[in-house]
C-alpha cells in the first residue's frame, strides 16, 4: 500500500459536483493498493497514521498524533500511486491491484482508521472526484508497506 498524507485545515471530496466529504483539521489520506497487498498493510498503516506525530504541540513542535488533536480523516483510492512512468509518455497502471482487490482493502483500511478513533469519511471508489486540500504547513508524508 502506498499513501500520500496531507496534513489539512480543511478537506472535501465532491463527485458529480455534490460534496461527499468534508473535514475540517486533519488528514487528508490518498491511498494506492498493490496486488499483493492485504489485511497486515492495511493494519499497519491505519495505526501508524493515527498516531503519527504530524501536528504541533503548544511550543510549535510537530509531536502530536490526529488522534491527540481529535482530527478527522478523509480516505482517497487513488491508483495513480502505482503508476510507471519508466516508458514513454503515458503512465502504466499494471502495478495497481485490480479494482476487485482494492475496493475492499480501501474500505478496510477506513474501517481501521475508526478502529483506532480517527473519525475517518472516504471518497467514492471509482468516481472521479474533486479533493479539495488546504494544506497545513505544508506538511506531505510519503507511506509505503
Amino acid at each position: 500500500m502506498r499513501v500520500v498524507l496531507q496534513r489539512v485545515s480543511f478537506g472535501r471530496v465532491s463527485v458529480a459536483g455534490q460534496p461527499i466529504a468534508e473535514i475540517g483539521p486533519g488528514a487528508v489520506i490518498l491511498l494506492g493498493v498493490g496486488p499483493e497487498d492485504g489485511e497486515e498493510q492495511a493494519r499497519y498503516l491505519a495505526e501508524k497514521i493515527a498516531n503519527l506525530r504530524i501536528f504541533e504541540d503548544e511550543q510549535g513542535k510537530i509531536n502530536r498524533s490526529l488522534l491527540e488533536v481529535s482530527g478527522s480523516a478523509i480516505v482517497v483510492s487513488q491508483f495513480t500511486l502505482y503508476a510507471d512512468t519508466h516508458k514513454g509518455r503515458r503512465p502504466s497502471f499494471t502495478d495497481a491491484a485490480s479494482p476487485e482487490l482494492a475496493r475492499p482493502l480501501v474500505e478496510r483500511f477506513a474501517d481501521l482508521l475508526r478502529a483506532q478513533g480517527v473519525p475517518t469519511q472516504t471518497g467514492e471508489f471509482g468516481a472521479h472526484m474533486l479533493v479539495e486540500i488546504v494544506n497545513d504547513g505544508p506538511v506531505t508524508i510519503w507511506m509505503e508497506r
